[in-house]
């Protein structure tokens, strides 16, 4: 039991200080790259723009003009 509590301790530690990172600020043009965007993200972003597009009562240089009752 005595044998395992040093190689457990510098295993936790090691994970524990895995994943500490700083980020320079110039770094983070890197991080914030499209191919990281959720497709979730996505599908909110095109259900917030018709809903837009429903309340203006057209569409704001997207396509076409539309109805105020959100129909294409």
């Amino acid at each position: 039991m005595k044998r395992l509590r040093v190689p457990a301790a510098l295993l936790l530690a090691s994970l524990a200080l895995s994943g500490c990172a700083s980020v320079k600020a110039y770094q983070k043009e890197h991080l914030a790259d499209p191919i990281m965007i959720s497709e979730m993200q996505v599908r909110e972003e095109l259900r917030e723009q018709k809903w837009l597009e429903a309340r203006e009562g057209s569409m704001g240089g997207v396509g076409g003009a539309g109805g105020g009752c959100a129909c294409k």
